[in-house]
């Protein structure tokens, strides 16, 4: 009876270490699958950070009236330099 006890016993045993290796198995991959979330949410707020700083620059007048003036040399509209068409009636 005592063999048949020790043999149950030794199966609880044996049952209850797998039980352990799988549970710090899956804690590992769960703890490296936080840290890659992790590092992309830094990653994207990064990102985040750089289009808004993007976005003010790009936006502001200035910075597109000077781009106008010197990329595509535009002068502002003074009314001897526009012209009017006007129609006649038929």
């Amino acid at each position: 009876m005592s063999g048949r006890i020790c043999f149950v016993l030794t199966l609880i045993l044996v049952a209850c270490a797998l039980s352990v290796v799988n549970a710090h198995y899956q804690f590992r991959r769960l703890f490296i699958e936080l840290e890659r979330a992790q590092a992309q949410a830094r990653q994207l707020d990064i990102e985040w950070a750089q289009l808004q700083l993007d976005q003010s620059t790009l936006g502001k007048h200035a910075r597109i009236e000077g781009n106008a003036r010197r990329d595509l040399r535009m002068v502002p509209v003074t009314p001897a330099s526009t012209q009017y068409l006007t129609m006649g009636a038929k």
